[in-house]
């Protein structure tokens, strides 16, 4: 399953550090390149020997090879590598990370890599749930590393708690999954929509809703990552993606938004609508900024154009749609007779009586819902994850697999 991957290890200063040795030759057991960087004070803990003798690479230590004074290019040996894992990670190296230090090796290395990232976390119990620590994996989280969660178990202090670097059993098995799904949707075009649309009437007001947009992101990166070429079209966000398989198209109205996805649509295998498209528009729009003069004013309000029905008359047999409901009452009657009528494969339900659900939040609750009735709940999670789990149920609909 690994045959000729390099992965890059990082291991740090903990009592985890013997499991990396597990970790190694379980790689290469598999056919993957293993090169090792070790901070000074994970060398206290397992020898740069006995990790060379596994991974049949030199071990590296520092900036310098002192018996021969060659100096190691830490931007070489980051873009060596297909996937760079930091197991054992502790909170010391895993707030570095978050924050930019660079004051050794293996961090200067880590801020010149372009492959994902995993972090296995391995420290005691309170640290591991010190705000600080939360605060920094959340970061890296936003950054798109894959953080892999530690085991609860008896640890070095000799408390019992959540902290237990994770076993290079399960370890392996993700990374085998990474790879297994990394070209998922390789050919496939996937299009997006994201965020809100402002619906102006007057230069400078506007009809809106709390959209955030984070959803929508964070299925374009994850289809991204899993080779699929994406175009996504954006209401106004703040949010930044740097990839290059992602195609971003501004927009700030819904009449602007399902023109752009009219005319991308017919060349997509996939189409994901997540944005929350401003349903009424103002019929006019004032030309200067409206006086506060009077008390009251009346806007008078159309229809804007509706892009899934749209999009849902002429899709082929070949095409996935797939729909958002964001619902208050009656959300899974709501949400079937919308997935009906817009012809959606299946639509993703998330209701704004879950807490930390919907606009704004960096995590979601989904339930989705297919034509026949059959639902698949999910608890909440980051926003990331939840991307994962839609990107994964689209998979199982393409016809080649």
């Amino acid at each position: 399953m690994l045959n000729g991957k390099k992965i890059l290890l990082g291991i740090t200063g903990g009592i985890a550090a013997y499991k990396s040795a597990f970790l190694i030759r379980l790689f290469v057991k598999e056919g993957a390149e293993v090169k090792v960087i070790m901070t000074d004070f994970a060398r206290e803990f397992i020898s740069p020997l006995t990790l060379s003798t596994l991974s049949k690479n030199p071990v590296y230590t520092g900036f310098f090879n002192k018996n021969t004074g060659q100096w190691h290019n830490h931007v070489d040996l980051a873009l060596w590598s297909d996937i760079f894992l930091v197991a054992p990670a502790t909170a010391n190296i895993i707030a570095k990370m978050a924050y930019g230090i660079a004051d050794n090796y293996l961090l200067t290395v880590y801020l010149s890599n372009k492959s994902p990232v995993f972090i296995a976390p391995a420290m005691d119990r309170d640290m591991f749930s010190h705000p600080a620590t939360i605060r920094a994996i959340r970061v890296l989280k936003k950054r798109g590393h894959h953080i892999i969660e530690p085991s609860e178990g008896e640890l070095a202090s000799g408390l019992y708690g959540k902290g237990r670097m994770q076993e290079p059993e399960k370890i392996l098995d993700i990374i085998r999954n990474f790879f297994k799904t990394k070209n998922d949707f390789k050919d496939k075009n996937v299009l997006i929509t994201a965020g809100p649309t402002y619906e102006h009437f007057d230069p400078v007001r506007f009809i809106g809703n709390h959209s955030s947009g984070k959803m929508g992101y964070a299925l374009a990166e994850e289809f991204a990552n899993r080779g699929a070429t994406v175009h996504l079209v954006s209401g106004p966000v703040n949010i930044t993606l740097d990839n290059p398989s992602v195609h971003i198209y501004r927009v700030i109205s819904a009449k602007q938004m399902y023109d752009k996805v009219i005319e991308l649509y017919p060349k997509c295998d996939i189409a994901i609508l997540s944005a929350a498209v401003a349903d009424y528009t103002p019929v006019t729009v004032a030309n200067k900024k409206i006086k506060k003069n009077e008390e009251k004013i009346i806007i008078e309000l159309k229809k804007t154009p509706d892009i899934a029905a749209a999009i849902g008359k002429i899709k082929r047999n070949n095409q996935i749609n797939v729909g958002f409901a964001l619902e208050t009452d009656n959300e899974k009657q709501n949400a079937l007779k919308k997935l009906k009528e817009k012809n959606f494969d299946f639509i993703v339900l998330n209701s704004l009586n879950d807490k930390q659900a919907g606009f704004g939040y960096d995590t979601n609750k989904i339930t989705i819902i297919f034509p026949n009735g059959q639902e698949i709940p999910f608890p909440l999670k980051e926003k990331k994850e939840v991307a994962k789990d839609i990107a994964d149920q689209i998979k199982k609909l393409l016809p080649d697999v």
